[in-house]
């Protein structure tokens, strides 16, 4: 007997970890609810696909600025979670960044949050984006 295993798509995407210290002294980081697509008002950290022949950093930056219009460092390699959605297969690298200059305007989402380590699980995250907040939790 054989078990044929069937071919996903494989997605290669990028996520910012956008981090920032508010006038607390506290850190925040970025989410963003998704206002469009099978995932539509899922929450996740902003990024997008990475097109050929980009490199990873290029790709982040580049999709922060078409999305959110702002300019970001890319900083930090986090971690790249590997995650199967019902039609296909994600990898997203995950980089920690900050803000270069731009007021993170909502272009292609419905809505934003700056979350704190305590907050962090007031949204509902998207599957693949619950993989990375212990890692995400200790950058805070």
């Amino acid at each position: 007997m054989h078990i044929w295993k069937v071919k996903m798509k494989n997605v290669n995407v990028v996520a910012a970890i956008i981090i920032r210290t508010d006038e607390n002294s506290k850190k925040n980081v970025f989410a963003t609810q998704r206002g469009y697509g099978d995932f539509k008002d899922g929450w996740e950290f902003p990024g997008g696909k990475i097109e050929e022949g980009e490199s990873p950093e290029s790709a982040l930056a580049r999709e922060i600025k078409e999305e959110l219009a702002t300019e970001i460092q890319v900083g930090e390699y986090i971690d790249t979670i590997e995650y199967d959605y019902p039609k296909f297969h994600l990898s997203m690298r995950c980089y920690a960044c900050t803000i270069l200059s731009g007021k993170l305007e909502l272009l292609e989402h419905e809505n934003a949050k700056w979350l704190t380590k305590e907050t962090l699980n007031s949204v509902d995250w998207l599957p693949a984006d619950i993989l990375i907040l212990d890692k995400v939790k200790n950058l805070l």
